[in-house]
């Protein structure tokens, strides 16, 4: 998957700005390229565990689907682990065709970004292809 610079950074400003709580959203894809970013309210608001507002992902997965784009990335961040998912991300990991982006924080000044395919209680890191 293509991502421009501008939302990798956008999605690193979103888990430096709600931290100690991890952040997390949608992303938006078109053709295998990250169109928008729609930053989430953690319904959890824990630094431990994340869930989108129903009410939020709902109007989300509605405004994508108006513009014919697709539901491409779930991000969070993680702020007290690496950026790998854990057995609760695993666990809540309910679209197979989505990529999951996790953005590390624990220091806030080297973030790292990986992205995942989660499905079947398996993980595999996908590859993320940053152009400008």
């Amino acid at each position: 998957m293509q991502v421009p610079r501008s939302i990798v950074d956008e999605l690193i400003a979103h888990a430096r700005e709600d931290a100690p709580d991890e952040c997390c959203g949608i992303v938006a894809t078109e053709n295998d390229r990250a169109v928008k970013v729609f930053r989430a309210t953690n319904a959890e608001a824990s630094p431990v565990r994340y869930s989108l507002d129903p009410r939020e992902q709902y109007e989300i997965t509605m405004e994508i689907e108006r513009n014919g784009w697709e539901l491409g990335v779930i991000y969070h961040s993680h702020t007290r682990s690496p950026a790998y998912p854990s057995q609760t991300d695993v666990n809540l990991a309910f679209w197979p065709e989505a990529l999951y982006v996790i953005v590390g924080v624990m220091d806030p000044e080297t973030p790292e970004m990986k992205a995942y395919r989660i499905a079947d209680e398996r993980i595999e890191e996908a590859p993320l292809e940053v152009v400008d």
